[in-house]
């Protein structure tokens, strides 16, 4: 392993301490790549024709994006001055802890979950409080209503939990909610909300008006397949944006990231887009059952991917994440190890389950035999 970088100017102290947020690697040897959630379908020919025809790249986008806006709140039954877009979700999230959190506060949210959590409150001075999940890998919500205190400025909740799988129950989460204090914010983080076939799953545009503090965010990386685009949203308060977008980058979405969501919220492309998702939840669920006849203790698998726990073989886990991935990556294809807490595996093309199971299997039986 490499020396980490001497720095020649002063940098923080805590800043240096928090490990950046890594990509997940692209495959070196023909195999598949199952380490960042993509969608493995093509984009649409619609959306690809209608990116095609923006050919007004000198000029910046207009910042209001008014028919996007428009196609986004009609799902929430809200105004288009509810909706705020950023370049990804995760944009959003950045915002909108700076914006509530500084020096001396602080934000709460489960862990394992979404791994830019922890770094959201560097550059405000924020500390980030994680709080475990249940032994089922789910969001504690007890023990994280709980840990509030006058400190806390931002509750975050990942649903389904980006990398363990579970989703918040709506009977939770109002019971949640009405513990909150109401002058804090709870950030309903829905990335993967279009795979979630749970029906007793939280669901943002059902819950939204019922919470001047809550703000939902979805984005337009994973289901609608526009990950190299960027462009994510979020559904709240105005007043609540206004203070987000004073300290978010300026002109950061695209016009053409603007084309091609409007093109994806056509009701030609909305439905190829739920046939697809349909087509991954199945091979989500099959590959989940495949991996629990192998004796692993896969959580309930609600987003694009499924969970292998790294805990003890008669628990249903792997001893050692690390060593799970790097016996993928040999055979050609990535997975997403978590050292000590699991391996996060993505659902992708139909014929990648076969190679999964065939590589877990293998390493099951090896540590076995001893």
């Amino acid at each position: 392993m490499s020396e980490p970088a001497v720095s020649p100017v002063r940098l923080r102290a805590d800043v240096l301490a928090v490990p950046a947020y890594r990509q997940g690697a692209a495959p070196t040897k023909p195999g598949f790549k199952l380490s960042s959630n993509e969608n493995p379908f093509a984009p649409l020919p619609g959306v690809l024709e209608a990116i095609a025809g923006r050919t007004d790249i000198n000029r910046y986008a207009a910042v209001a994006m008014p028919e996007l806006r428009d196609a986004i709140c009609a799902d929430f039954g809200v105004p288009g001055t509810h909706v705020h877009l950023a370049a990804g979700s995760v944009a959003i999230l950045f915002q909108l802890v700076h914006a509530a959190a500084g020096a001396g506060d602080a934000y709460l949210h489960a862990w394992p979950s979404f791994e830019a959590y922890p770094s959201l409150g560097l550059a405000s001075g924020a500390e980030n409080i994680a709080v475990p999940l249940t032994a089922a890998a789910e969001h504690d919500l007890d023990a994280m209503v709980n840990a509030i205190t006058d400190r806390t400025r931002v509750v975050l909740l990942c649903s389904p939990n980006n990398p363990t799988g579970p989703t918040i129950r709506r009977a939770d989460f109002d019971r949640f909610m009405a513990r909150v204090p109401r002058d804090t914010l709870v950030v309903l983080d829905e990335a993967y909300r279009e795979f979630v076939t749970d029906p007793e799953a939280v669901r943002g545009e059902d819950v939204l008006r019922d919470h001047p503090n809550l703000v939902v965010l979805r984005t337009f990386s994973k289901a609608y397949g526009l990950a190299g685009l960027r462009i994510g949203y979020g559904v709240g308060d105005p007043a609540i944006f206004a203070a987000a977008a004073s300290v978010s980058i300026p002109l950061s979405v695209t016009g053409i990231a603007e084309t091609a969501a409007r093109a994806s919220l056509t009701p030609e492309a909305r439905a190829v887009h739920a046939e697809r998702v349909a087509e991954l939840a199945t091979r989500r669920d099959a590959l989940a059952a495949s991996l629990r006849e192998l004796g692993l203790a896969v959580p309930q698998a609600q987003g694009n991917f499924v969970w292998i726990p790294e805990q003890d073989r008669s628990a249903g886990g792997v001893p050692d994440a690390l060593a799970l991935a790097a016996e993928f990556a040999e055979a050609g294809t990535l997975v997403r190890p978590f050292a000590g807490t699991g391996v996060r595996i993505t659902v992708a093309e139909a014929e990648s389950a076969e190679v999964v199971v065939s590589i877990v299997r293998a390493h099951l039986e090896a540590l076995a035999a001893g």
